[in-house]
């Protein structure tokens, strides 16, 4: 589902910088935009998440069956000079993940097939603070690279349910904080601003909550479990 995502987006990205700096067509569209203080827009997206694990002790790993997910979420634009800028990108991004386990995991324990399989739905609403980094502009597109922290919420958490895994229920916690860097090229329409662009999402903070049975199956060799995710975003000003 990565691959995919990341493919799409490259070629987008390829296709329309080519027909921009190969096309005869030299009328440059919105040239006053990016001389504005503040900007405004919006943003559409897919994503898709995981986890990544480290364990306790050496056993098979859990492996995360991830789906392709919906962003969608509002963008404020504050301009520092020609090259770069400070954006605010709050959003609303779900997703559903489906861990497996090995039946090692269970020793001599009674399992059946349900025990094996775990599903995490997540609505994150996302506080990204980024860093724009542009190059010059080159007829009707400027490419940039971009990064920054964030923190999110997340919604699906059931981080307050005292049930645990020995009632079904797999909890994480509420309160996420990552890392963002990514990659896009902004393209000037004679009406608005097109950005595609693609970003790589890591979490810094174990998002794990653990059973009350230390020796727990599905909590108990997990030292960390934390969220990478891939974002492409369209994005509209």
């Amino acid at each position: 589902m990565k691959k995919i995502l990341i493919v799409l987006t490259l070629l987008i990205i390829s296709q329309s910088a080519y027909a921009q700096l190969f096309s005869k067509e030299k009328i440059r569209n919105q040239e006053n935009f990016d001389k504005q203080l503040l900007s405004w827009g919006f943003y559409l997206g897919l994503n898709s998440y995981d986890y990544q694990f480290n364990y306790e002790q050496d056993q098979p790993d859990i492996l995360t069956e991830t789906s392709m997910g919906f962003s969608v979420g509002l963008i404020s634009n504050l301009r520092i000079n020609n090259h770069l800028d400070l954006r605010f990108e709050p959003g609303l991004f779900i997703t559903t993940r489906n861990l497996q386990y090995d039946p090692s995991y269970f020793n001599d324990l009674e399992f059946t097939n349900v025990d094996l399989i775990r599903e995490v739905k997540s609505t994150y609403v996302h506080f990204p603070l980024l860093l724009k980094v542009s190059t010059k502009r080159l007829n009707n597109f400027k490419p940039f690279i971009i990064g920054g922290f964030s923190m999110a919420l997340n919604l699906s958490s059931n981080e307050e349910n005292p049930d645990d895994n020995s009632a079904g229920q797999f909890r994480t916690k509420k309160s996420v904080l990552f890392y963002e860097l990514g990659f896009g090229i902004d393209f000037y329409n004679q009406y608005f601003k097109f950005t595609p662009s693609i970003r790589g999402v890591f979490a810094l903070n174990d998002e794990l909550i653990r059973d009350e049975d230390p020796n727990s199956p599905w909590t108990g060799n997990v030292t960390t479990m934390k969220t990478r995710g891939i974002f492409l975003n369209f994005t509209f000003q």
